[in-house]
């Protein structure tokens, strides 16, 4: 006989869950920024064969953004998404002006990660679908974002296919996350049996990892 499912503490603990979102952000905004502009070199080494076409118009947005990354580092949101009233043009101006490069998508990305740490969900999804990147770091970790804002959205469907892309990606410190949170959003429309799989799923996957220390607890609240 299955358990009887407490609505109220399914929604408790998905707000947890939501929560952690934007301090994950917030934590490790260097090594985003880090990874990210790691990406940017290579993208900047292998257009140098068009150096009179491509190059300059590449290194151009290149040096824009960074310039809005050192305000997202600072956590001046605002300003690394908008820019400033000196030089700074700021990710949403340099995705839009750059949208046919790479750092266009980049900043497209960067531009998601503020919105949703301002709170504006709708605008960091439609940010966030824009960057297609092939990272192992950085690709699952927009996937999760954008499967947060999803949440907060309350689009479950289109949270979930967010989440199962970056836990695909096997990754050994988003994987885990992304699990737990479909686990929560399956829990939430009334998946049960799913979610228990995710949860199962972090335990034999990822023994090591934070996500799989209480994940015995939820295994034994929701199975039959």
């Amino acid at each position: 006989m299955a358990k009887n499912i407490n609505q109220e503490e399914i929604q408790e603990e998905v707000k947890v869950v939501r929560n952690s979102a934007a301090q994950w952000i917030e934590k490790n905004a260097t090594w985003i920024s880090w990874t990210i502009l790691g990406i940017m070199v290579v993208i900047c080494g292998v257009i140098a064969v068009n150096k009179y076409i491509l190059e300059p118009k590449a290194e151009e947005a290149a040096n824009e953004t960074a310039k809005a990354v050192v305000y997202f580092e600072q956590g001046n949101l605002q300003a690394a998404l908008e820019g400033d009233d000196a030089d700074c043009l700021g990710f949403a101006e340099i995705a839009k002006k750059y949208s046919h490069y790479q750092q266009g998508e980049l900043a497209a990305l960067y531009a998601g990660l503020c919105e949703y740490q301002l709170g504006n969900y709708e605008e960091a999804a439609s940010y966030l679908k824009k960057f297609d990147g092939e990272d192992l770091n950085i690709a699952p970790a927009s996937k999760l974002i954008l499967g947060n804002a999803f949440v907060e959205l309350t689009e479950y469907g289109k949270a979930l296919k967010a989440f199962e892309a970056a836990a695909e990606s096997k990754n050994e410190i988003i994987a885990p996350v992304a699990l737990k949170k479909a686990a929560f959003v399956l829990l939430e429309t009334g998946e049960t049996k799913k979610a228990i799989k995710a949860f199962e799923s972090i335990k034999n996957d990822y023994p090591m990892s934070n996500e799989a220390q209480d994940v015995d607890k939820y295994i034994s609240k929701y199975a039959e």
